[in-house]
């Protein structure tokens, strides 16, 4: 059974977490993608063709504003960016626009290899302490962030397949991109699949990247050989912890989760996001 928590649970008194590390490093491969279909600002245009995911405007403010503002939300009070070694026009935006309610910090990743490689990038900053991960270009719910933040040991947050396609703007043919994961009786993680080729069982959980690790975390991505990709995949590390005996128990969590990895997704998130005033 996994651990559903919620706004009855009132988790807020045992903040166990308030450090995060938000993956930013990718190419942006999938939003570079001409899409006669998708139309953007000139704005949006240059973010998109730079495949700057999480700085394309939504209603003025890039998208990684309101990411910002979901962890500030949240309780997380210390936020580090894995950026690529070009990341002048990301500093340039939050020196002129400083976040007033997360202390923000630069990492580089020298070369895009992978999200496993992008979190041992971060190991000196976390100095010890427990963090949360999650993409940049993904808007999780602030009560899941609330709710894996306040966790006393290593987690992640596990959503409904059927629930993220009902709630979420990710189709059902997009699932398949993301990581399904097995849980045991008491909600602890047994499996997990990246990019599956097909999803053969009814109930299945999808973890969308979203974790709180501690410093054995390191260990494991050290761990990992590249994949067929080329890259070293972070759940491969996390599979790896699990066969060292690190626990990570699954968080049951509840949609919207806001993906935006592609140009024509722009339209429906900023519909979505309508009158939300990201304060990070």
């Amino acid at each position: 059974m996994i651990a559903a928590h919620g706004p009855a649970a009132d988790l807020s008194h045992v903040m166990q977490t308030a450090r995060a590390v938000v993956l930013a490093r990718g190419l942006g491969t999938r939003m570079r993608e001409p899409d006669p279909d998708a139309h953007l600002s000139e704005a949006q245009q240059r973010a998109a063709d730079a495949g700057s995911k999480m700085m394309v405007p939504v209603h003025g403010r890039p998208f990684l504003d309101y990411v910002l503002g979901a962890l500030a939300d949240a309780g997380i009070a210390d936020v580090a960016l894995v950026v690529a070694p070009d990341h002048d026009g990301i500093r340039a935006h939050y020196a002129a626009h400083p976040t007033a309610r997360v202390s923000l910090s630069f990492v580089v990743q020298p070369e895009a290899l992978g999200t496993a490689n992008a979190v041992l990038a971060a190991e000196a900053w976390t100095a010890g302490a427990p963090f949360l991960v999650m993409n940049a270009d993904n808007l999780y719910p602030v009560a899941a962030l609330r709710d894996l933040a306040s966790l006393a040991e290593p987690g992640l947050t596990a959503f409904e397949r059927d629930d993220l396609v009902r709630t979420s703007n990710i189709p059902a043919e997009r699932i398949l991109a993301f990581a399904l994961v097995d849980v045991d009786d008491d909600g602890y993680l047994t499996a997990i699949v990246e990019k599956p080729a097909r999803i053969e069982r009814k109930n299945v959980f999808v973890s969308m990247n979203c974790w709180r690790f501690d410093r054995r975390i390191f260990e494991a991505c050290r761990g990992v050989a590249r994949s067929v990709r080329g890259e070293f995949e972070l759940p491969e590390a996390v599979a790896g912890a699990v066969r060292r005996g690190v626990r990570f128990k699954a968080i049951r969590a509840a949609g919207p989760v806001l993906d935006l990895s592609r140009r024509a997704d722009t339209a429906d998130i900023e519909r979505r996001l309508a009158g939300v005033d990201p304060r990070p």
